[in-house]
């Protein structure tokens, strides 16, 4: 990485601009000082790039299967696609005018098993929009979901660690190879943005590989995803069980929840607006909608189902009462979005369970073990179930707090979370983030890091929220100017056009209404830090706390059909909540 305040700055404009607007559809208020990079010319042409030897860019064999000139676009681009030894497929997109000197690769989410250049919440980025940047995205090892889904994993150890991390620290260094050789120069910056499993891919990039990007953009990051893709996902659905396997709450119940939650907490950050700012602060209690004699049960809960409510909020449990994952596994406010996991009608397989759970507690869950009859009464919510399902933690989970090799390289990471999140629990998130200001300081992780939690929001988007912003533009602003994110505009975009507009602040500021002018223009909010952290009972004391600290990820090897691992366990004993 190069200074930035020397050779790096020698290469903008002399005419240091003060930035350039950011107006996309998603923050039409919102500028971003983003630096000023001479355009640059491609030195060779797209057909020829085929013919270039990648021999020694990275730690396979590298293939260009195809380079070819797309011009359906706002700008033409040189389309590559190839693969990394052993099946990594990659794909590079080189303009060919007026390249800005910028590299963004992109994630993916789920399992992966496609690759697709997703933008996302930097789609609205100015050179992203007008296709100046070189991109580039990988699979990650593997293609489809596999037949039935998640088999791709099963003896096939390395498509396991290529789906972990080599895939996307490969792709790194390949495109930016293709980078140099097409354009005669290496870029400027180097960014990587992404969203669910693009989150944990990014967050993995900062903590194995903290060389590969100035500015990492993390999104809704899955960075627990061994305890998300059993307890949190499996709890979702074994909560809401009788014993005959009958479900207890169905989803026509989760509007009226819905409403009596906003009844209760709407109004606690001091706006009535069908959005709660913090959910932390809500304390609904579900037994207050628990049916008297005689009421129409479609406006009120049976006992049952007011536990189940209680029991999918709190989060996944022993029969102790040892929380197996963060408390506020669903936070109030989000139950419109429990639809995820709340089926419809009795005899359903709701998402949780087909595509969260089983595809991976079958294949990726344990150690060179594949149980193709895996079901979810195999899953034991006990302290012994729990050590022995996360073990592979080790090399799939992106928890290590310590980031200062990122840091001291002068590397910057902006995460962001949707409260409302029906997928990924944020206070995954907020565990992550107090894991790191315990291990680097506050004031360390506040020099090189911001998180952004959207009120309202569902899993990378969607819900009641204002759910549409540039945050790559932001990075870039910060990476290339130094000018830190700080106030940041979100809309939320109903056919084209804005409906709401709100600001959000660096954790733990939120954002007040002024008092005066209209509640939907994020001109009228200003910031606001409240006197003490609403972290209350969410003190992250679980029983898998340990699994967010320093020195537990796993370097892997593939020998045969086994992944074999040092240090082949996590690096500390079991252990209860306390």
């Amino acid at each position: 990485m190069k200074n930035r305040s020397g050779t790096r700055a020698a290469a903008w404009c002399a005419a240091a601009f003060a930035g350039l607007l950011m107006q996309g559809c998603a923050a039409p208020a919102q500028a971003a000082k983003i630096g000023r990079f001479d355009p640059v010319q491609p030195v060779m042409d797209c057909a020829a790039v085929p013919g270039l030897d990648l021999s020694g860019v990275t730690d396979g064999s590298v293939t260009v299967a195809s380079a070819t000139v797309v011009t359906t676009g706002v700008a033409p681009y040189c389309e590559v696609r190839g693969t990394i030894s052993p099946a990594n497929t990659f794909i590079v997109r080189l303009p060919t005018q007026g390249w800005t000197q910028r590299y963004v690769q992109t994630g993916c989410g789920g399992l992966c098993g496609n690759a697709n250049i997703d933008f996302g919440k930097g789609a609205d980025c100015q050179p992203v929009k007008d296709g100046t940047v070189a991109s580039a995205t990988t699979d990650m090892g593997h293609q489809g979901p596999g037949s039935p889904m998640g088999s791709w994993a099963a003896a096939n150890p390395q498509a396991q660690i290529d789906f972990a991390w080599r895939g996307v620290h490969a792709t790194s260094q390949v495109a930016k190879a293709l980078i140099a050789r097409f354009y005669g120069r290496a870029q400027q910056t180097a960014y990587f943005i992404g969203c669910s499993d693009g989150g944990r891919e990014a967050l993995m990039e900062a903590q194995r590989y903290p060389e590969d990007f100035d500015g990492i953009v993390a999104g809704a990051p899955a960075a627990n995803m061994v305890v998300q893709n059993t307890y949190h996902h499996g709890w979702n659905v074994m909560a809401n069980k009788y014993a005959n396997g009958q479900y207890i709450l169905l989803a026509s119940k989760l509007p009226m929840l819905h409403e009596a939650v906003l009844r209760a907490c709407d109004g606690v950050d001091g706006l009535a607006d069908g959005l709660i700012d913090d959910p932390r602060r809500c304390h609904f209690d579900p037994a207050s909608i628990v049916c008297t004699p005689g009421q129409d049960t479609s406006t009120c809960l049976t006992p049952a189902e007011a536990e189940v409510v209680r029991k999918l909020h709190d989060g996944a449990t022993d029969a102790q009462g040892h929380f197996l994952e963060q408390k506020g596994s669903h936070p109030w406010g989000s139950e419109l979005l429990w639809t995820l996991f709340v089926p419809s009608a009795q005899g359903q397989t709701v998402f949780s369970e087909s595509i969260a759970v089983l595809p991976f507690a079958r294949y990726l869950a344990y150690y060179n073990t594949a149980s193709p009859n895996w079901q979810l009464t195999d899953l034991k919510f006990d302290a012994d179930g729990f050590w022995k399902t996360v073990q592979t933690s080790a090399y799939l989970s992106a928890t290590d707090p310590d980031l200062s090799a990122f840091r001291q390289r002068g590397g910057k990471l902006l995460l962001w979370h949707g409260w409302n999140d029906q997928h990924i629990p944020a206070s995954a998130t907020l565990n992550y983030w107090r894991a790191m200001e315990t291990t680097m300081g506050r004031p360390v992780v506040d020099s090189f890091a911001r998180l952004y939690l959207l009120p309202g929001v569902g899993h990378c988007g969607g819900g009641e929220g204002p759910d549409s912003i540039d945050l790559l533009s932001e990075m870039m602003a910060w990476v290339e100017r130094g000018n830190a994110p700080y106030r940041v505009v979100a809309s939320k975009v109903v056919d084209g056009a804005v409906t709401r507009s709100r600001p959000v602040y660096p954790y733990p500021k939120v954002a007040r209404y002024g008092g005066t002018g209209s509640i939907d223009d994020a001109a009228n909010f200003v910031a606001y830090r409240p006197p003490v952290e609403s972290d209350g009972d969410f003190d992250y004391g679980w029983m898998g706390r340990q699994l967010y600290s320093h020195g537990y990820q796993a370097a892997c090897t593939a020998q045969g059909t086994e992944l074999v691992c040092v240090p082949s366990q996590l690096p500390f004993g079991r252990g209860t909540s306390r």
